[in-house]
């Protein structure tokens, strides 16, 4: 993939933190702010990054973690995802919705007139939903977002577009949490949910055992379609 990448200082009231930077080839496109998994700004994430770099998109992921240490980067065993959950507990989330909204502002500044999307998975899932909510971007898209669920108080609050990714055999979010979230949103046309079969919780990431490579294929689909017709 022909992407360029570096790490960049993004700078809030409380200190600066790091967000990686992933260009496509060219340099200019619509922005996408990526939201991280509770394993940081790993690996992974940097890959999918560079993924929707290449299909022509600006994207800059913030390190979320960074008041409980900077660039933390996690692994998938019993012992990191521990450390993961932990780390997830203890961050301060309007905080870190400061942080996204700071890392918003940057990214309008490379993208210049173009449009922003938020997209993240899990906990970044989430922030994506609330980053909706708060009028910061121009669409939305979360994966597996754990807690949305439980803040459909914020419902009225989203005007912009959203796409939502469930998997039908997650095991942190049971389908009557998406039945929830799909009937409170039966009625807004701009809030778009699709469900996968046989597909687990981190279903589109290629380093777990969870990884569903079918869902994955779809959902990306799904989420290019759904950022051409957005941004």
């Amino acid at each position: 993939m022909e992407t360029n990448s570096k790490w960049i200082d993004i700078e809030t009231a409380d200190g600066k933190f790091g967000a990686y930077l992933s260009l496509p080839r060219g340099g200019k496109g619509p922005g996408i702010v990526l939201l991280q998994e509770i394993f940081g700004v790993n690996q992974h994430i940097r890959n999918v990054a560079d993924q929707y770099a290449a299909d022509g998109y600006v994207v800059l992921a913030p390190d979320i973690f960074w008041r409980q240490g900077q660039r933390i980067e996690l692994g998938y065993d019993d012992e990191q995802w521990k450390r993961a959950y932990a780390l997830m507990q203890a961050t301060d989330f309007d905080k870190a919705q400061q942080d996204v909204a700071a890392t918003v502002k940057v990214l309008r500044s490379h993208v210049g007139d173009a449009r922003v999307a938020s997209l993240g998975f899990c906990f970044g899932g989430r922030l994506s939903y609330h980053t909706a909510a708060n009028g910061l971007v121009d669409a939305a898209v979360a994966y597996y977002g754990g807690g949305i669920q439980n803040a459909l108080d914020r419902a009225p609050d989203i005007q912009v577009p959203v796409l939502m990714h469930f998997g039908a055999e997650d095991s942190h979010i049971p389908l009557d949490a998406v039945k929830s979230i799909a009937e409170r949103f039966d009625h807004n046309e701009q809030v778009e949910i699709h469900v996968y079969d046989g597909a687990e919780h981190g279903f589109n990431c290629n380093h777990r055992g969870s990884y569903h490579q079918r869902a994955a294929a779809e959902a990306h689909g799904h989420s290019l379609i759904f950022l051409s017709e957005n941004l």
